[in-house]
């Protein structure tokens, strides 16, 4: 695990502010994590990635974050993952293409994590992406970032291993061994709350009846169909759409990562 030293020379805010420490879990109001109801992944997803992290404070010692990878040594994921103010630690890992949470795929080093550095934890959160930077590139394909989300209806689908069944107290949850996947939509505006989805956060609605992400997906892809029917990223797991919606109860918000493709380009040069 990481102590303190360590996080401050490999996490970094916008460009500038060394983090002394990072955190990768939703554990507050307005953060989203797991997939309630879904089912077990039907198919390979080379591009899904894991951040292992721990809760000490509040009793959670096998906690995680989503994240997909974009590039052969960088993946995206939500900024909240990485907010020291959440209060977790990140076991300074990342696990690539595997539908295992602990075996298999590719493990690697986290070199460097940055925030978007206009991301507000707020509800719901703003600017809430960030890119991980791993320690060595790996082989498993990355997933392409789509041009723009689809329009709102476009089918789409969710993918984690946080929990399937909520808790208020985090040293219960208990994080999906295998991967996870749920179908849904883009929905409109006016299906997420008043205030809660934009041009860069995305009300995604489940297909499932009471189904949705929980804790433990937050920073996980969102993908559609492309051309060719490959699976292009649009969103990122960001926090419920609505106030205080229990898992699986109501819509979800998803950073839309195309939103933020400048951004990511310009990082990714700015840190090789």
């Amino acid at each position: 695990m990481f102590g303190k030293k360590t996080l401050r020379r490999v996490v970094t805010r916008s460009a500038v502010v060394v983090l002394a420490a990072a955190a990768c879990l939703a554990v507050t109001a307005g953060s989203a994590g797991a997939i309630v109801n879904g089912r077990k992944a039907g198919e390979a997803y080379p591009f899904m990635a894991t951040i292992p992290i721990s809760a000490p404070a509040l009793g959670l010692t096998d906690g995680v974050c989503g994240a997909a990878l974009i590039d052969p040594q960088w993946v995206v994921t939500a900024a909240h993952c990485l907010d020291m103010e959440i209060g977790s630690i990140p076991k300074g890992t990342v696990r690539v293409g595997s539908d295992e949470r602990t075996s298999g795929g590719a493990e690697r080093r986290i070199a460097q994590a940055v925030l978007h550095p206009r991301y507000d934890q707020h509800t719901p959160n703003r600017n809430d992406i960030a890119l991980v930077r791993l320690d060595r590139p790996v082989d498993q394909k990355p997933v392409t970032i789509a041009a723009r989300p689809g329009r709102p209806g476009t089918p789409t689908r969710i993918l984690g291993f946080g929990i399937t069944e909520f808790s208020q107290n985090p040293a219960d949850w208990k994080m999906s061994p295998r991967l996870n996947e749920l179908d849904t939509r883009r929905g409109t505006k006016s299906e997420c709350g008043p205030g809660y989805a934009s041009r860069t956060r995305l009300c995604t609605v489940s297909r499932v009846p009471k189904a949705m992400a929980c804790n433990g997906d937050s920073g996980g892809p969102q993908v559609q169909r492309g051309r060719g029917g490959r699976w292009e990223l649009i969103g990122v797991t960001s926090g419920p759409g609505a106030k205080s919606p229990s898992c699986g109860e109501g819509p979800g918000l998803y950073t839309s990562v195309p939103a933020y493709a400048d951004w990511i380009r310009t990082t990714m040069r700015a840190y090789g």
